[in-house]
């Protein structure tokens, strides 16, 4: 057990470093200067200057590239100085060569534009994602599995056809194309019958009032994210479920007289969610980076918008920390999935 958690951290390390090189690498060969998006056009030479130096982009890439993976590191080397533990909030492991190795919680460093900390702006932005990340997949997996199940149970009907009709237009249907049609139809066209909005947050602010939570501004975004996953889901199970109602031990149940629910409830669906599970746990965290569109479309106040408005004002360090963050989950979500496996399924062993 402990062997396979060491070598799942270590290949999840690779992930992480390979993520890293390769947007710091593509954000570096694109046309853009970070200094001049963050002065404005009429800046001049001797501010540009200033501000690249100041941001540390007057050095080679490579000093650059290795400053940030020592920013990045838990465990780093730095100079000996208040303003460096003040910035870093570290604790001094060792002294060595005039400076100090340290202990620290990775350091996603400052905002090109609002010189807010990475690690501040993600923390406020991440509630928001989660919520309607969560709020997509609880709807997929409910509604996929239902599906699902009545398609398994009635196969080769009309409902099955439709069910499986259903979930192949769900899967075509990308997320830009979906967000854009559903806040038209249901945000703007009928409005006036689904009291739904085409864009808003999780909380509106009302100077009066104060915050207010507006749960029903949820229901649209979380509706389009959750489409594909929920297409995935119907067809996956109908189909585990179909292998698994032609086993003998199913067939043994119903020659003990248990009802088709009893059968489905206790020998059907447990034997047959392994690859289900799968599917979700690729697919909410593919929802944490499918998010950036829908919430953008939508205006929803996360993790998605965030990555946008960083993206188009040439903020690297936002964007890399938001990348990360998605790296981050699926690999911790693929591990937890791997204990779940054996938790299901007694004869898989994590060895």
């Amino acid at each position: 057990m402990l062997w396979f958690l060491l070598k799942r951290l270590a290949n999840g390390f690779l992930v992480l470093l390979g993520v890293v090189s390769l947007v710091f690498l593509l954000f570096n060969v694109l046309p853009g200067d970070a200094a001049q998006m963050t002065l404005g056009q009429r800046s001049d030479i001797r501010s540009l200057e200033a501000v690249r130096a100041d941001l540390g982009l007057d050095k080679p890439l490579h000093i650059q590239y290795a400053l940030y993976l020592n920013d990045l590191s838990p465990i780093s080397w730095h100079e000996a100085s208040i303003a460096n533990q003040e910035k870093y909030s570290y604790l001094v492991w060792s002294k060595l060569n005039g400076g100090v190795m340290v202990l620290k919680a990775p350091f996603l460093r400052n905002s090109y534009q609002s010189r807010q900390t990475v690690n501040q702006l993600l923390i406020q932005a991440l509630p928001g994602t989660a919520i309607l990340a969560l709020s997509a997949m609880a709807f997929a997996t409910f509604f996929g599995l239902l599906l699902g199940g009545i398609a398994a149970t009635f196969a080769y009907s009309w409902i099955d056809r439709l069910a499986v009709s259903v979930s192949i237009v769900g899967i075509s249907a990308p997320s830009y194309f979906a967000s854009i049609l559903i806040a038209y139809l249901f945000g703007y066209l009928w409005h006036d019958y689904t009291g739904l909005s085409m864009t808003g947050s999780l909380y509106a602010y009302d100077p009066f009032v104060g915050k207010q939570l507006q749960l029903n501004n949820l229901i649209l975004p979380a509706f389009t994210l959750g489409i594909r996953p929920l297409a995935i889901i119907v067809q996956l199970s109908r189909n585990t479920m179909l292998e698994v109602l032609s086993q003998d031990y199913v067939r043994t149940a119903r020659a003990k007289g248990l009802s088709e629910w009893q059968v489905m409830r206790k020998h059907v669906l447990r034997n047959s969610l392994g690859p289900v599970i799968t599917a979700i746990s690729g697919w909410f965290a593919s929802l944490l980076a499918g998010a950036v569109f829908v919430e953008y479309i939508f205006g929803w106040q996360g993790l998605g918008k965030v990555t946008v408005e960083a993206l188009m004002k040439f903020d690297l360090p936002v964007v890399m920390g938001a990348v990360l963050f998605v790296a981050l989950a699926f690999v911790v979500i693929n591990i937890l999935v791997d204990f779940i496996y054996a938790w299901l399924d007694p004869r898989i062993r994590l060895q």
